[in-house]
This record gives structure tokens, C-alpha cells and sequence, in this order.
């Protein structure tokens, strides 16, 4: 299977200050979150030390076990996206998963 690099982070609105404020690339770190009342494989992301989203629901539900019983937090390589990503999707930040240190699931 391959690893996608452009991982789509959604959250709308709820955040879109705090994205605002992000440089064009850093780092972001992964953290389920087992009592999500709306998604039961939700993965929140933080960008310094602020929660700026969620990896796409197709996405997460294959990470999320993996990310769960992490024993550290999960650290990959983001970017906001680029204004035609945005218009066509409404996406205002990707995530690289290329290099994670845990495999997706089924």
C-alpha cells in the first residue's frame, strides 16, 4: 500500500483562526481521541500545542488504532495548502504520512 503525502486535515470553521496563524510548513502532531462524540476513529491535529483540526474520516478510521496505542505522539511533516486546494476542496492543511512509525490498518 502506498502512504499518501497529502493528507487532508478538515475542521472548518471551528479553527480556521489558529490555521491562520501557522507558517507555510511545520510540524504536527497526532492524538486520538477515543471519546469523539461525532467519529469513534477520530484523530485530532495539533500545531503548537493547539488543536487545528482532524485527519479526513476515509483517513483516520485506517491510522487511528495505531496512533491510539502510540506509546509517544506522532509527529509527521504538514503544510497549509495551496490556494487552488482550497478552492476546489475548502482543505486548509495537508499532512505528509510518508514516514510514519505505524502502518495503516484495513
Amino acid at each position: 500500500m502506498t502512504v499518501r503525502e497529502h493528507i487532508p486535515v478538515v475542521g472548518g470553521l471551528a479553527y480556521v483562526e489558529r490555521v491562520r496563524q501557522l507558517p507555510a510548513t511545520f510540524t504536527a502532531t497526532l492524538m486520538a481521541e477515543p471519546d469523539n462524540r461525532y467519529f469513534r476513529h477520530a484523530i485530532a491535529v495539533a500545531a503548537s500545542g493547539q488543536k487545528v483540526g482532524y485527519v479526513a474520516p476515509e483517513v483516520a478510521r485506517r491510522y487511528y488504532e495505531g496512533v491510539k496505542a502510540s506509546p509517544s505522539p506522532i509527529e509527521c511533516p504538514a503544510r497549509r495548502a495551496a490556494a487552488s486546494d482550497r478552492e476546489t476542496s475548502g482543505v486548509e492543511l495537508l499532512l505528509d504520512f510518508s514516514h510514519l512509525p505505524i502502518a495503516p490498518g484495513e
